[in-house]
């Protein structure tokens, strides 16, 4: 059992929840039961190593089964141990080193989606895992993060993604202006939320929800540049009835994302 929290093997896991860390190894840190699972039932070959307490290993029994049937070994560690190796203040006792797996923009679009989401300078860890947990609930077939958003691999975007990371193809590192040309190439509409655009309802009544569709999602204060919303086929915006001043960006990709989803199992089915 690993029980000295300065070893260099804990304090090497620990590197992971920066970004200087993980850009040198090409890792990333996977934390809690949930997300560990999800990557063992969707790409095991990713987990590089697994440690979990005696007491967490007992409670979550599918994970040692998953991870023995993959011909991974679980290694035991102290809860000290742990604390040191976690990014979260209290962590639930499992957490594994994953290899980073960029999808690229050429695989992405060679498999003809319909349904894709782009953040632009979506900075917020939280709001791009979640979009990406929506995405993928909404049965989007990519997500797209451009390089002036956070980093996918940062410890809160995939704890916000629950897992969602290992089940749809996500590119990174792309310039914004490159990847709209060639969705447009692909022939899909690029919708962009913005607050300035026409109304959600008048694109579903209009039926342009049907259509294969890449939506923009823009920073969080400042949405998108005149520039890039230029680059746009449509603006669109979520309506509020209501008193708030206004919404959070992930409610409001998850809306435009399961719109669509709607709008395109509607024709299908």
């Amino acid at each position: 059992m690993l029980d000295n929290p300065r070893s260099p093997r804990v304090r090497g896991v620990a590197k992971l929840a920066k970004r200087e860390g993980r850009v040198s190894s090409g890792q990333f840190l996977l934390e809690g039961p949930q997300a560990v699972a999800e990557a063992l039932a969707f790409r095991p070959e990713l987990v590089v190593e697994l440690f979990a307490t005696p007491t967490a290993l007992d409670r979550y029994t599918d994970i040692a089964h998953n991870a023995e049937e993959a011909g991974i070994e679980v290694e035991f560690v102290s809860e000290h141990v742990l604390d040191a190796m976690a990014d979260t203040v209290t962590p639930q006792g499992i957490i594994a080193v994953c290899r980073q797996f960029p999808t690229s923009l050429k695989d992405i679009l060679a498999a003809e989606p319909k349904l894709i989401a782009i953040l632009e300078e979506v900075r917020d860890p939280g709001n791009a895992g979640t979009i990406i947990r929506a995405a993928d609930a909404a049965g989007a077939d990519a997500v797209i993060l451009t390089g002036r958003s956070v980093d996918l691999y940062n410890p809160k975007v995939v704890r916000a993604s629950t897992g969602s990371i290992f089940h749809l193809p996500v590119a990174v590192g792309v310039e914004l202006e490159a990847v709209l040309q060639k969705v447009h190439a692909a022939g899909l509409t690029v919708l962009a939320a913005d607050i300035k655009g026409d109304n959600l309802l008048s694109a579903r009544v209009e039926g342009l929800l049907a259509q294969p569709t890449a939506w923009l999602f823009g920073n969080e204060a400042r949405g998108l540049s005149d520039e890039h919303f230029a680059l746009a086929n449509r603006a669109i915006k979520v309506p509020i009835y209501g008193h708030a001043e206004s919404m959070n960006l992930a409610t409001a990709a998850s809306v435009c994302l399961y719109e669509s989803a709607f709008a395109q199992r509607t024709l299908i089915e």
